[in-house]
């Protein structure tokens, strides 16, 4: 499920525009559910004096088939839509709503319940009307005991009450916390005051999104003369004596005390598939102090959680510190680039032809997109800071935790595709990468365009719209291996993928404030891993190793590792693999993916996973030969042009000469005429 916008072809129209105008007008967004795209509504009704919200997808809001929207042109995505969705629709949804809400509050007069939990079914951004009044409906029958799937749904709620989830964390809940907010836009300092309050503590934890940025900061402690150790899903560098500790998010020990904590990019508690790892933190770090860095929007948000879990807070808000401006101009054409500008595509292939092609105009590019490791990614803006480079050709990978000092943004299109389709990006997004130009000390003035007028359009609208704040509910949270014991303890099931379907459906989630994260990959594992003859601690870990499904090799390596795991082998960790059609690059990419995958298993599994420290090894020097690779591409282009430049001057001085003799016989001919 995902959060997306209309889907564009290479130059946005104005008929994209009119879509996200109507959508705004109407107080609808655009999402994809289920492999097809639909309108996602909001609304109140009022009801005996109450108000209930609703937020949903109309019986009628499909739009069709991703592959069928795709097809389309904007004016008849726009045409669809208001047919789709208009205040007749409208009307009709609301009527229906009505209808079910009253049957909920009858019941409920009847048999003295409270209705609440049953009246936040209607606030599901991405499923269907109808589907959320059952679910309604369900829940108040469910309520005085006379539903169908009662005792299942009932014991697994009794089970694992996520009303009681900050509680889980009993250690942080034993503690007076104190909650600072920084939030500003990019570049606005938000980093500087909490990491100098983190450097001064005695002891202190800094939560990362990346493993880049647990990596920088880790090094910025231990410049500073701090006992600091790296704790990452797949690398590990322990110090002794450590007091201080800078890791990923997901790597939060809720057991550790310590005087001050750094939870950085808390706006990514919306995230419906990593969001559940802030949620965690902000309920269970065990600080005295826990700063929360990140995005304007996220304040609502913040202070919502933070008064639910208990702690006072405050608040900082900062602006930028150096002024952003939008070009009046867009760059027309690659010719106009200037040293110090970065280049905006949203794909891997189209990053690597954008940097060809600058690399055609004689410029040294850095290359960085998704799909390079932690690693590479800091070399190549490395190189960009130091000047050995003098362009960056970027994916949206730019937009977190990579200091490059951009004089100027260039989007090279509005467009990104979600996996699904192509949509114009969203608004934080867009501000995001946006705001990495202009970098305070570095220029008096950060510049942003867009490569051809409809995206500078584009772009410049999207800079300009107020960006949406954060849901202050519904807070991702996943289920830990505890909670899955205590639903297999109270169901007798113990299969991994059912056990996780009955933590997504019949959750005690109470008020909603809580709310199951997206598991779909996670189940996606554990279908086949239910196969093997595992233990359900071995196929819950296996089941978060950081593989995607989507890169056969990957995905063969992880399904051989599990084999290994429950014959009680070794797993190996190099595997025989060609190409596969791949080009040597991606070929690299992907095997550095896989030594990842295996480094995190060996720490988590080491009796099967026993190569951990080789994986970390070929990790490096694979990283090492990607970043050479791409600086050799460099210098392959310098030597062309250069070669090019050199045979291009020697044929202009023989046209040179050749023209002079001509133009000396035009001269004679015209001295003759003239005799």
């Amino acid at each position: 499920m995902t959060d997306t916008s209309v889907t564009l072809p290479d130059a946005p129209s104005n008929e994209a525009v009119a879509i996200n105008d109507y959508l705004q007008a109407q107080h609808a967004t655009l999402v994809t559910t289920e492999g097809s795209y639909a309108v996602s509504v909001q609304g109140e009704l009022l009801v005996n004096k109450r108000v209930v919200p609703y937020h949903l997808v109309p019986d009628a809001g499909f739009l069709g088939k991703v592959s069928k929207w795709r097809r389309m042109d904007d004016a008849a995505r726009l045409a669809l839509l208001k047919e789709r969705w208009n205040d007749a629709a409208r009307e009709q949804l609301e009527a229906k709503l009505l209808e079910c809400v009253n049957k909920v509050f009858e019941i409920a007069r009847h048999y003295e319940l409270d209705p609440t939990s049953a009246l936040h079914a209607l606030q599901a951004k991405y499923e269907l009307a109808r589907e959320r009044c059952n679910v309604a409906l369900d829940r108040i029958e469910a309520a005085r005991g006379r539903h169908a799937e009662t005792r299942q749904a009932e014991k697994t709620r009794k089970a694992v009450n996520l009303s009681l989830y900050p509680e889980s964390f009993s250690l942080a809940q034993s503690m007076k916390r104190h909650f600072i907010a920084i939030l500003g836009p990019t570049n606005s300092g938000k980093t500087h005051a909490a990491m100098e309050h983190l450097a001064q503590a005695k002891t202190g934890t800094y939560l990362a999104p990346l493993r880049l940025l647990a990596l920088e900061n880790y090094n910025r402690l231990q410049n500073a003369g701090i006992a600091v150790s790296l704790v990452t899903g797949e690398q590990r560098k322990i110090h002794p004596e450590a007091t201080h500790v800078a890791s990923t998010v997901e790597m939060l020990n809720p057991n550790r005390v310590v005087e001050v904590a750094v939870i950085d990019e808390i706006q990514l508690l919306d995230d419906p598939d990593r969001g559940a790892a802030w949620t965690a933190a902000v309920c269970g770090v065990p600080a005295e102090t826990v700063y929360l860095l990140g995005a304007l929007e996220a304040r609502e948000a913040v202070e919502s959680l933070v008064k639910r879990v208990g702690g006072t807070l405050e608040v900082r808000q900062l602006e930028r510190k150096s002024p952003l401006e939008m070009e009046k101009q867009p760059l027309g054409s690659l010719k106009n680039l200037r040293p110090g500008d970065v280049l905006i595509a949203f794909s891997r292939r189209d990053v690597l032809n954008w940097r060809d092609q600058v690399l055609a105009e004689g410029f040294p590019v850095s290359a960085i997109y998704g799909n390079l490791s932690p690693e590479v990614r800091q070399a190549q803006a490395e190189r960009f800071i130091e000047g050995e480079t003098k362009i960056v050709v970027a994916t949206d990978a730019i937009g977190m935790g990579l200091n490059t000092p951009a004089r100027r943004v260039i989007f090279t299109t509005a467009s990104k595709f979600d996996g699904y389709a192509e949509g114009i990006i969203a608004t934080p997004l867009a501000k995001q990468i946006a705001g990495r130009a202009g970098r305070y000390g570095e220029h008096a003035t950060g510049y942003v365009a867009g490569l051809d007028a409809h995206t500078h359009k584009i772009i410049s609208s999207l800079l300009r719209q107020k960006t949406e704040p954060l849901p202050s509910t519904g807070f991702f949270v996943a289920p830990n291996l505890d909670y899955l014991n205590q639903i297999a303890a109270a169901t007798g099931e113990n299969r991994l993928q059912a056990l996780l379907e009955l933590f997504t459906k019949h959750i005690n989630v109470h008020d909603e404030f809580f709310l199951p994260a997206n598991l779909a990959e996670q189940m996606e594992k554990a279908r086949w891993l239910d196969t093997l003859p595992l233990s359900l601690p071995d196929r819950f870990t296996l089941s978060l190793c950081p593989v995607s499904t989507k890169i056969p090799m990957l995905e063969r390596a992880l399904q051989d590792w599990a084999r290994a795991r429950a014959a009680k082998k070794k797993a190996p960790l190099l595997r025989m693999e060609g190409l596969g059609g791949r080009n040597e690059l991606q070929y690299l990419e992907d095997s550095c993916k896989l030594y990842s995958a295996y480094a995190w298993l060996g720490y988590r599994m080491p009796d099967t996973f026993p190569d951990e420290e080789i994986a970390q090894s070929l990790m490096k020097t694979t990283s090492e030969a990607i970043d050479r690779m791409l600086q050799a591409q460099n210098n392959q282009a310098r030597r062309s042009r250069s070669s090019s430049k050199h045979a291009g001057k020697r044929r202009g001085e023989g046209r040179t000469e050749r023209g002079t003799g001509g133009e000396q016989r035009r001269q004679g001919k015209s001295s003759g005429r003239s005799r």
